[in-house]
């Protein structure tokens, strides 16, 4: 019975073993994600150039933190993971921009209906009173 055990583990580790090295081989082999990375700190200057920090202040934060997660993961040597953080760090840092201009775009929106509003009150005070 333990020979039979044994003899079971010994095919699996031959089975196992090559598998495992042929993995290994293939994440050192893996290049950083150096676009990924720098597309993902581009991102995250834009965001923050259109004030993303006090708009968007979250996905701003999410998105430095997966920028910070993809370098260690470079150091760490686990490429494809970092080539994903980085881009979900800079698609993140688009979010953020694009949440920044929107409230910046409704801020505007609201002020042009205001002065139209003020100068609609106005053009009919005047063509009341020339009346």
């Amino acid at each position: 019975m333990k020979s039979s055990f044994t003899s079971v583990l010994r095919r699996r580790l031959q089975l196992a073993l090559p598998a495992m090295l042929l993995l290994a081989a293939a994440s050192a082999s893996t290049p950083p994600p150096t676009a990924s990375l720098q597309a993902a700190q581009q991102s995250i200057a834009t965001a923050e150039r259109v004030d993303a920090a006090s708009l968007a202040g979250v996905e701003l934060g999410e998105a430095r933190g997966k920028l910070a997660a993809a370098q260690h993961a470079v150091e760490e040597k686990q490429m494809i993971s970092a080539g994903w953080l980085a881009d979900e760090a800079r698609a993140q840092a688009d979010l953020a921009a694009a949440k920044a201009t929107a409230v910046k775009a409704k801020a505007v929106n609201q002020d042009i209906k205001r002065s139209n509003a003020a100068l609609i009150e106005e053009m009919q005070r005047k063509t009341g009173a020339a009346q």
